[in-house]
């Protein structure tokens, strides 16, 4: 028993700690113990083990997992680039003046794991091989004022995808943590649409903000009680979704599922098409290897003929000419009076006939307004020269790029994706409902978009990366159909977060099955770019090995359509659902399937005749 218990009222002995801490606090510098350097140590880090995809982090490039885990069912995945070093981060609450002890596991090459603006001294601590998961730690004390620290984990330039899982910063919880607020209750639908469910629930308290989830994945942030998740297909799938409620200290479960299945589409966006569309690329101002074939001289089984190219006079000057194949070069090319009428006989059997804008070789950067007013005035002029059903957009190489912090697909302010869109926009309005609008951009302007977006947050990127996202999203209305060219591409990473290359029907599939199901930009669960449409897709490809690399065989293209449109022989990957209504193909070219004896054509014909 301690002796000062002896007796009431007599003087307690000082105790040999506190004769300590009164020596302690003799000394400059030193302080007695707050309340807060006293309190419990809890995580305060947000979603350390990535269950929750990348909610909590922002990261330059990176997606979630499910294998290699530490722990649970996912974690961290990301791939430096050569100026980028695929770092996630967070900005935490914490305590001032308080002792953290950060850590996480992680494998790969050059991976560290560190702290910034902590008040005293910035921390790290870093790999440079774990083949296997490995524990990186350090510890830092806050500064006398410090209330919010950043946590980070990155790789290095150029090396290969780093992982990481189970992060956390223990000590003392920042102001107002508590606890995560209690899941929404009470959601329900309100108005469904063909493209789009109305979402209400009841208000948590405590929350700050909601998460909407759709199949599964985080899909948009709102703070009040109701969103409206749209870019939906129509009437062919009944989607799931989910809502959870943050606050400072985390985000609660996730609610219970309510389904929705879409109304019927109306048509919109697809002009007088027959249910599965074949499309293909005429060479009408060169022939190369393929040889030059006359209008009149396509078989009726291609629906869409995009008449190849018109190219700018300058590559910003936006004054588009078509100017056709000479003698010299196509020897057996057709008079202008004899390609109108093969023009008139093509719409009177039911097929369109569109100018196809770019190429290869024809760069366009609208990048004043002048430049968008001369390409509005020079396309409509090629279009009622010829009488044409309408404009296919095949920009390539530089013609789109993103300025530095234009990260918003949804609201671009690169000058060439403005203006083009302003373009777009108004040559469909003044052709009306009936003007066909097609894109054929390459997988890097589209689906690379998943990973990389412009030159990314912290710049360093190819700001060409997804560059053709905000001109999709924003004529997704008017868009007739897009045809992403599935050829002379690099590795793309699908949503199963493995990456695919041309050659089989696997690229095909994954390629087209981002489109149908959505996919979150650079790897950002609140920045979805919704799925198109079914009847707005169709499959780019080459029609023979001579037209592009990434040639696949009619067995594969046939095992593409079955597993897109049936859910059937699809091999190991899986898609997110099924789509009948899908449109169909496209080529390069009609002249190289001419070449190769309407190989890629007679298939077509053969599935869906």
């Amino acid at each position: 028993m301690d002796r000062a218990r002896r007796a009431h009222g007599t003087r307690r002995p000082r105790s040999v700690l506190a004769l300590l801490t009164a020596a302690l606090l003799a000394v400059p510098g030193i302080t007695a113990l707050s309340s807060a350097a006293r309190a419990a140590d809890a995580d305060v880090s947000r979603n350390g083990g990535f269950e929750s995809g990348l909610s909590g982090w922002t990261c330059t490039a990176g997606t979630t997992v499910n294998s290699p885990v530490h722990s649970g069912t996912s974690a961290l995945q990301a791939t430096p680039a050569g100026s980028d070093n695929a770092q996630c981060a967070q900005t935490v609450t914490v305590q001032p003046d308080s002792q953290y002890t950060l850590s996480g596991h992680v494998r790969g090459s050059y991976v560290y794991l560190g702290a910034n603006g902590t008040g005293t001294t910035d921390v790290s601590t870093w790999t440079q091989s774990a083949p296997d998961w490995q524990k990186l730690s350090t510890t830092f004390r806050t500064g006398a004022t410090t209330t919010k620290v950043t946590i980070y984990t990155h790789g290095w330039y150029g090396t290969g995808a780093y992982y990481a899982d189970d992060i956390s910063l223990i000590g003392p919880g920042g102001s107002g943590t508590g606890q995560p607020p209690a899941p929404p209750a009470g959601l329900r639908t309100t108005t469904v649409t063909s493209s789009s469910v109305g979402l209400s629930w009841s208000a948590v308290t405590g929350a700050t903000g909601y998460s909407v989830y759709r199949d599964g994945t985080r899909v948009q942030t709102v703070t009040g009680t109701s969103a409206t998740a749209s870019g939906l297909a129509a009437a062919t799938t009944a989607y799931g979704f989910q809502v959870t409620a943050n606050n400072d200290a985390g985000e609660s479960a996730r609610s219970a599922v309510v389904t929705a299945t879409t109304g019927p589409g109306g048509g919109g966006g697809s002009p007088d098409l027959p249910a599965h569309a074949l499309v293909g690329y005429l060479h009408a101002s060169f022939a190369n290897g393929s040889g030059y074939t006359r209008l009149a001289d396509v078989p009726d089984s291609w629906d869409v003929i995009d008449l190849a190219f018109g190219e700018p006079t300058s590559v910003t000057s936006g004054d588009i000419r078509f100017d056709r194949c000479p003698v010299t070069e196509c020897p057996n090319v057709e008079s202008d009076a004899d390609f109108k009428a093969a023009i008139k006989a093509k719409q009177a059997a039911g097929k369109k006939v569109l100018i196809s804008i770019g190429g290869q070789n024809g760069q366009v950067q609208l990048t004043t307004t002048a430049a968008r007013d001369a390409f509005v005035t020079s396309v409509s002029k090629i279009i009622d020269t010829y009488g044409l059903d309408g404009l296919d957009i095949d920009f390539e190489g530089h013609s789109l790029s993103l300025n530095t912090g234009d990260t918003d697909f949804r609201n671009p302010t690169t000058p060439v994706i403005v203006n083009l869109i302003s373009a777009l926009k108004t040559l469909k309005a003044r052709y009306g409902t009936k003007f066909v609008l097609t894109m054929a951009p390459e997988t890097f302007f589209v689906q690379n978009g998943y990973q990389f977006y412009g030159s990314g947050k912290w710049g360093g990127q190819d700001p060409r990366c997804g560059a053709y996202l905000p001109v999709v999203h924003a004529l997704r209305d008017d868009l007739t159909l897009l045809h992403v060219q599935d050829y002379n591409s690099g590795p793309i990473m699908g949503l199963d977060n493995q990456y695919h290359s041309m050659g089989g029907a696997d690229f095909h599939i994954a390629m087209t099955d981002m489109l149908l199901t959505g996919f979150a930009v650079a790897g950002d669960a609140g920045n979805v770019f919704p799925p198109l449409r079914p009847d707005q897709v169709a499959i780019g490809m080459p029609a023979s090995t001579n037209a592009g690399n990434g040639y696949v065989s009619p067995g594969e293209v046939t095992r593409t359509l079955d597993c897109l449109t049936k859910r059937t022989n699809c091999g190991s990957y899986a898609t997110h659902g099924t789509w009948p209504a899908l449109r169909g193909l496209m080529t390069w070219s009609v002249n190289w399937d001419r070449f190769a004896n309407w190989e890629f054509q007679r298939n077509f014909d053969a599935y869906f005749g």
